[in-house]
């Protein structure tokens, strides 16, 4: 019994192998590599074909990328943006409010109001206000079917940028409405319940309670409405406002030869804002998530950061096998 255990012969006769000897290969994915080199050869394609076609005619766009006539029609851009903005953002909260409103007269008013300017085009609002004159030549304020105490004329009061910045307003208020009320349901109902239990004013519970939460939901969804509204801006060239793209359709009627440059000119310069506006919703977002989530996003920066740490380190594994 003795000699049969002692003879017995081992399971494993081969040593293990050193732990600095050992390695774990990574999983291939030759698919992804396959579909990364056709997507970088269709790149190189079109930024080759962007260089090289004469047709695009690049020396031409870069004496019409800051020509003083482009930088006004920009300016008028801008200004139009953040006054539509503006007066959108605040005309959707009491949209929102309204149809969240316990009055049947309110939720029924909001209600028609986004119905209306959500199925009517932009270029239809702008054209109706540019020729509102024709409909009523002054506008009064006074006691309804009675006396008016003011009367303005309303061909001098509408010039061609409050036409702009109303239709754009008007519209953006539409949609405006359905971001904030869609951010304000996005609230748990205990956040208004616990509200409501200690007693607060209601104004105190949506300005200090309930709206800083919603604009987590609202924020992203306002952003891209803001995005819409900056490439909107282009139909006020319609209502005699030289924008951005109101000077290049003027400057292209002046210098038929220059028309592909200066849609090239118009088409960076939207690049340009709309790019502005998404790194700005980044830090937007990232403010209002402090204390939804347990760390926050890291910037464009700090990835770049853990990117190149990453890199020494892997370099450092590889250089000590």
């Amino acid at each position: 019994m003795s000699e049969s255990l002692g003879s017995a012969v081992p399971l494993s006769t081969t040593e293990p192998r050193p732990a600095a000897a050992q390695r774990v290969l990574p999983l291939r994915h030759p698919g992804r590599w396959i579909a990364s080199a056709i997507v970088l050869v269709v790149v190189a394609q079109i930024v080759h074909g962007l260089a090289t076609n004469p047709f695009f005619q690049w020396d031409r766009f870069q004496y019409w990328f800051l020509r003083p006539t482009i930088l006004d029609g920009l300016l008028i851009t801008l200004e139009v943006t953040l006054y539509s903005a503006v007066l959108g953002l605040l005309g959707g909260i009491l949209l929102a409010l309204a149809r969240l409103s316990e009055s049947p007269v309110l939720r029924a008013v909001s209600w028609v109001y986004i119905w209306l300017f959500r199925s009517v085009p932009l270029i239809v609002v702008l054209l109706f206000l540019y020729n509102f004159s024709a409909l009523y030549k002054t506008l009064s304020l006074g006691v309804p079917f009675g006396p008016a105490f003011l009367t303005f004329d309303e061909s001098r009061l509408a010039t061609d940028m409050v036409v702009a910045v109303v239709g754009l307003s008007l519209n953006e208020a539409a949609y405006a409405a359905e971001v904030v009320r869609g951010g304000i349901l996005s609230v748990d109902q205990g956040q208004h319940e616990a509200a409501s239990a200690l007693g607060l004013p209601k104004g105190y519970q949506f300005t200090r309670i309930v709206f800083p939460q919603a604009l987590r939901s609202i924020t992203p969804n306002y952003v891209n409405q803001l995005i819409g509204l900056i490439k909107g801006t282009s139909l006020v060239f319609y209502v005699s406002l030289l924008d951005l793209f109101g000077s290049v359709q003027s400057m292209g009627s002046t210098y038929p030869g220059d028309i592909v440059p200066l849609l090239l000119v118009a088409t960076a310069w939207y690049l340009i804002l709309t790019s502005v506006v998404s790194v700005l919703q980044f830090y937007v977002e990232r403010y209002y998530s402090r204390g939804a989530l347990r760390s926050l996003p890291p910037t464009p920066l700090q990835k770049v950061r853990t990117g190149l740490r990453d890199l020494r380190v892997r370099a450092r594994k590889e250089a000590a096998i």
